[in-house]
């Protein structure tokens, strides 16, 4: 039997279509700059009042430089709760991190070769996943801490929240689903397993794809290196945010947090008694209340600066998600 041969790979073609992509997202990134220096300009009192079609058009411009990433930012921040009190403050954290990604592009340069992977990254380039696998990886025993399924139109996005005992390492393994397929790797959150995991590239390594796995024994609170409290959360969540401003919210583990109630708000206390709210929009209060009783628990919380939702909790040493 005579094997096919592989059809050579075309470089200077790659390269000629790259080059009009970046053109393209060049030139959308200019128009997105001129916008966002527009909503500045004039306030953003009035920006309640701007219908669907501002925030639609301006992303599907977006969608036309093949820059995803940005058209899916500009959708996010059309999606602000203007009628919650304090809206715009999250409303110019959103619309501050669309600015830096934006203005980050035109210096790329300039910059770290780890940061121009996050500002591409944030746009929309993506990274070749058969090159990642073959890069060693980091291989620990991993806790599944949470997960999230959304639809959008035909796939199913599955984000999958990782904790290393061993290495005290986070990751975030995605995984897109066609409708009516399933995935190549079924992760459950609180299964354990033995894996090697390659990062994607970036000043702060955390989404990641699993080389190889295998199941494993469950661990116990023990393993866990936790947060004190929230000085040491905030402490961290400077850190990260000097390397990447505009980074997504992250995970963290915190030690003897406890559920409260002040001022009609839902927060999490720590042995220290400093409070963080709890996240608008995190409708499992009641359980959170009754696996804790009263009593301080080790939490898993995502979030991010001054808002978290609970993800899990170390309950008789096991570990229940929420």
């Amino acid at each position: 039997q005579i094997e096919k041969a592989e059809k050579p790979i075309d470089e200077a073609a790659q390269a000629k279509r790259l080059q009009s992509r970046e053109q393209k997202v060049s030139a959308g990134i200019n128009e997105l700059l001129i916008w966002v220096k527009d909503i500045v300009r004039n306030g953003i009192l009035t920006v309640p009042e701007k219908g669907a079609a501002y925030w639609d058009n301006m992303a599907r411009r977006m969608v036309d430089a093949q820059a995803s990433g940005m058209a899916a930012m500009v959708k996010n921040l059309g999606a602000t709760n203007f009628w919650n009190e304090g809206w715009q403050d999250n409303f110019m954290d959103k619309l501050l991190q669309l600015y830096l990604v934006a203005e980050g592009y035109q210096h790329l340069p300039g910059i770290n070769p780890l940061l121009q992977q996050d500002i591409r990254s944030a746009i929309g380039f993506t990274v070749n996943q058969d090159e990642l696998r073959q890069q060693s990886g980091l291989t620990d025993t991993w806790l599944v801490i949470g997960k999230e399924s959304r639809d959008e139109e035909q796939i199913t996005i599955e984000q999958n929240w990782l904790y290393g005992l061993k290495s005290n390492q986070y990751a975030l393994v995605l995984h897109f689903v066609v409708r009516g397929q399933v995935a190549q790797i079924s992760l459950s959150a609180g299964m354990y397993l033995d894996a090697e995991l390659s990062y994607f590239p970036s000043v702060i390594p955390y989404r990641a794809i699993i080389k190889n796995h295998a199941a494993a024994k469950p661990g116990s609170p023990n393993d866990i290196q936790s947060f004190k409290g929230w000085h040491q959360v905030s402490a961290q969540e400077t850190s990260l945010n000097s390397r990447l401003p505009f980074r997504n919210e992250m995970p963290f583990m915190v030690e003897a947090l406890r559920p409260v109630q002040y001022q009609k708000q839902w927060w999490l206390q720590d042995q220290e008694g400093y409070l963080c709210r709890i996240a608008l929009g995190f409708k499992n209060i009641w359980q959170l209340m009754a696996l804790s009783g009263g009593e301080p628990l080790t939490m898993s919380v995502i979030g991010k600066e001054n808002a978290y939702r609970p993800l899990g909790v170390w309950h008789q040493n096991n570990y229940k998600t929420i």
